[in-house]
Formats: C-alpha cells, structure tokens, sequence
C-alpha cells in the first residue's frame, strides 16, 4: 500500500498543471515556428532568431530573478516589518513599559539610562543611533531583592499567555531583535514560575536569575529605542503619545498641559 501511495504522488509531481503547461508552451512554439517556415521557406532566418533568443535568456534571467525579484523582496520585506512593528507596539503598550519600569528600578546605575533615553521630537537618525552605539558600550548592574522577585513573578506569570501568543506568530522570525526579545523574557518569566518559594532562594541563584533579568532588560531597551526611531520616521502623531508614556521618564504621563 505503501508503496503505491508512493508511486502515485511520485506520478503526481511529475505531471502535474506545471509541467502540463510547460510541454503546451514548448508545442506551441513548435507549432509556430513550422507555420513560418512553411510560409517563408526561410530556415536561416528561424535559427538567427532563435540563437539570439537563445543568447538574451542569461541575461533575463538575470534582470528578473537577481534584481526585480530582489526589489520586490525587499518591498515585502518593508510590509512585513511594518506589520511586525504594529505587533511590538501592542507588546510595548500591554507589557514591556511596565516591565521596563520594574527593571530600570532594578538597575543600580538606572539615572545614567534614564538620561540618555529622554527621546524627544529633535532627535535625528544620528541621535537615535549615537544612543545606540551608547547602551552597546554601558555596564549593567542589576540587584534584586526577594520581595522584588516575587513582585516580578507575580507581573509576568499574568501576561504570560500574552507572551506565548506572540510567540507563536511565525512572521516574527522575520524580525531577529524581537524574537530575541521575547525568547529573553519567556526564559525570565519561566525561570521565575520554577522558583516555588522566592523568600527562601539562595545567593548563587538570585544571581543566576540576576543574570536573566539583565538579559531581558537589556534586549527591552535597545528594541524600545528601535521601535521609538520607526514611530518617529512613520508614525508621528503614535510618536507623540510614546514620548509622553517614555517609561523611563518618572514623572511620564499622556495628559497634554
């Protein structure tokens, strides 16, 4: 039984419309060139023709395949990480503000971060990107209590569902960064839901989980600061309210006054 299912979709790929199509185009063209030359009696003439249709397909090939191919890719691509950014911008506003202002306050040295993510209209593509280069050269220092672990227990294991949703959006691959991101506070929210008693876990531990938190806090701000710069390209009036919720502002808030 096996073995005929086998042959059969064997047969099946061999002629399907594709290549049923491809032998009618090959006819076609048979069938053309031998009404010329049954009206013309003119033999040179078809070979001329058909070398130099011969010669010109390399060169087809080329335009189609390595370049407009390639241009259409890349406009696909933009679509695509157009959509992605809509995506990140629901996790931002449902759970990595919050979780930025519970980590910042982790952070030892949070006031020299703070200072240089007062993102704001003047900001150009060199500012987004000289703070950037800032946060890939700056040390983290992260020290956490027992009450602030349970704290960020409680915070993640709520929106944990929401994290599991987003990674199962496979256009997301799409966008490394990103995935990076969620993969880094998935590990964090599963590192914590093991823990059963937070009160009582040792030294080496805490600082293992230290270690995570700073993973995560790190992979937030610098796609925080990327999705910032794509909603001040694309998005302004969306950049205008991010500015005023900036959770690394401590007195943020979105009234206007």
């Amino acid at each position: 039984m096996q073995k005929k299912f086998d042959n059969k979709s064997i047969k099946d790929y061999i002629f399907n419309w594709r290549t049923a199509f491809a032998i009618g185009l090959i006819l076609t063209s048979g069938v053309i060139y031998i009404i010329h030359y049954a009206i013309f009696k003119d033999l040179h003439h078809i070979l001329v023709f058909l070398v130099e249709d011969i010669a010109f397909i390399p060169i087809e090939v080329l335009i189609v395949t390595l370049i407009i191919h390639r241009l259409l890719e890349i406009r696909d691509k933009r679509r695509l990480l157009n959509k992605l950014n809509m995506v990140i911008g629901g996790f931002y506003s449902e759970v990595g503000n919050e979780l930025i202002t519970k980590l910042a306050c982790l952070d030892l040295e949070s006031d020299e971060i703070r200072s240089l993510l007062q993102v704001s209209d003047s900001w150009t593509h060199k500012e987004f990107k000289k703070i950037h280069d800032s946060l890939n050269e700056r040390q983290y220092d992260i020290a956490v209590t027992k009450e602030e672990l349970i704290d960020l227990k409680k915070f993640l294991s709520e929106e944990r569902n929401f994290l599991l949703n987003l990674l199962e959006n496979p256009n997301l691959l799409e966008h490394e960064e990103f995935t990076d991101l969620l993969w880094a506070v998935f590990h964090l929210t599963e590192e914590l839901k093991y823990r059963k008693n937070l009160e009582k876990i040792p030294e080496r531990d805490k600082e293992h989980i230290e270690g995570d938190i700073e993973r995560a806090y790190i992979n937030l701000i610098k796609e925080w600061l990327f999705y910032m710069k794509h909603l001040k390209e694309d998005y302004p009036y969306l950049f205008s309210l991010a500015i005023r919720t900036n959770p690394f502002k401590l007195d943020c808030k979105a009234e206007i006054e």
